[in-house]
């Protein structure tokens, strides 16, 4: 109801949050206008599956620290197109676990004196903390990141960060010593628990390791990825193609409904999650490969190999145009094709109808409430000839 909205006080300035001014209602009407407006040319475009609780669903969180001019520690998040850290200790789509874990590290930072990292002089050490969070299983990940290898009482502030939070499972150090915006770097070390957590979607477990990608909205994932599923309508003979597979989530899921899937993912920690999850939920017809997706279907193809149907979750930026074309000489008979980018999916849609496929089905689902954001599930069927 319009009365019982939320209105976080840091929207303007994070610039995360760019439709949380409009009620869940007008953000639903909003998101259907706009993924009609791009794909109408395609077919009609079903109502947008939108959440029931539309706060607190992100089981990621990030948070960057720095100073303020009078030298107090802040964390929180850069401000949209600068490095300017606007400071927040609640976020109204995080997790507030996550949020207190966040707020308790800057206390033990003070405490210890370790300090924070500047991105214009390099100096300093702590630059972020990512906290991944299983809602099914409650397992809660820490990644604390530094700009140098050496942690001063790392094993201290690991235990005094367990003793204000008990539900921490695991504690990984990242170090990332280059001059980037990217969060983590290439090397990490366990500091406590296993290094990763599990979760379960769709009835299976998947490990999550700091670097896997895993989608940041649970219970919309599930209804996400069962359209999908419904949409391809598979037989149980098919071999299918789960392209940009991530850590296998989708590709195992779809495991029961077909005779065999391929995994290509060209992250190597997230293939090897991959192999690991295939075998926590002892799934013996699924094979993973690390390699980009584009050269992989090339090399299929050049082989003479085929699949029956492709279920392709491609980054925001879509597809390549590789990967495309060698789709419309492989000839599989569907393609389901998850967009988080509807410009994207836009574009690659109208190279597939070029090469001889038909848009059967459209469906948004809503994975990030109060941003600008969209899912689009999309089923394909061969044109005969």
């Amino acid at each position: 109801m319009e009365k019982d909205r939320k209105i976080c006080p840091h929207q303007k300035k994070c610039g995360g949050c760019q439709l949380q001014r409009m009620s869940y209602e007008k953000q639903l009407i909003w998101k259907q206008k706009r993924v009609e407006e791009l794909l109408r040319e395609f077919g009609k475009v079903s109502p947008i599956a939108g959440m029931k609780d539309p706060w607190h669903y992100r089981n990621k969180a990030h948070a960057v620290y720095g100073y303020t001019r009078q030298g107090k520690i802040v964390s929180g998040f850069y401000q949209a197109g600068t490095h300017k850290i606007v400071p927040v200790d609640e976020c109204l789509i995080q997790d507030p676990k996550a949020d207190q874990i966040i707020v308790t590290i800057r206390e033990l930072l003070r405490s210890f004196k370790i300090k924070t990292y500047d991105e214009d002089t390099g100096y300093g050490l702590f630059r972020h903390v990512l906290v991944r969070t299983g809602f099914s299983s409650g397992e809660v990940m820490v990644v604390l990141v530094t700009g140098s290898p050496i942690f001063p009482s790392k094993n201290n502030f690991v235990k005094a960060l367990r003793a204000a939070h008990p539900e921490i499972t695991t504690v990984v150090h990242n170090i990332n010593d280059k001059r980037t915006s990217m969060i983590l770097g290439e090397r990490e070390h366990i500091l406590y628990g296993k290094g990763y957590i599990e979760d379960t979607l769709c009835g299976k477990v998947f490990r999550i390791s700091p670097k896997s990608f895993y989608q940041v909205n649970p219970k919309q994932t599930e209804i996400l990825y069962t359209k999908a599923l419904k949409m391809a309508n598979f037989s149980g003979k098919e071999t299918i193609l789960d392209a940009y597979c991530g850590i296998g989530t989708i590709g195992l899921i779809a495991s029961d409904h077909v005779k065999k899937v391929i995994g290509v993912e060209v992250n190597p920690a997230a293939v090897k999650d991959a192999i690991l999850n295939a075998k926590r939920n002892q799934v013996k017809n699924i094979q993973f490969y690390c390699q980009d997706a584009g050269k992989f279907l090339t090399e299929m193809n050049r082989n003479s190999e085929k699949v029956d149907a492709v279920i392709m979750d491609p980054p925001r930026e879509g597809s390549s145009r590789e990967f495309l074309d060698t789709l419309g000489m492989m000839k599989p008979e569907k393609i389901v094709y998850i967009s988080c980018n509807p410009e994207t999916l836009a574009r690659d849609l109208k190279i597939l109808v070029r090469k001889g496929y038909r848009v059967k089905k459209i469906e948004p689902v809503d994975m990030f409430g109060q941003t600008e954001h969209v899912e689009v599930v999309t089923c394909l069927e061969r044109i005969n000839g």
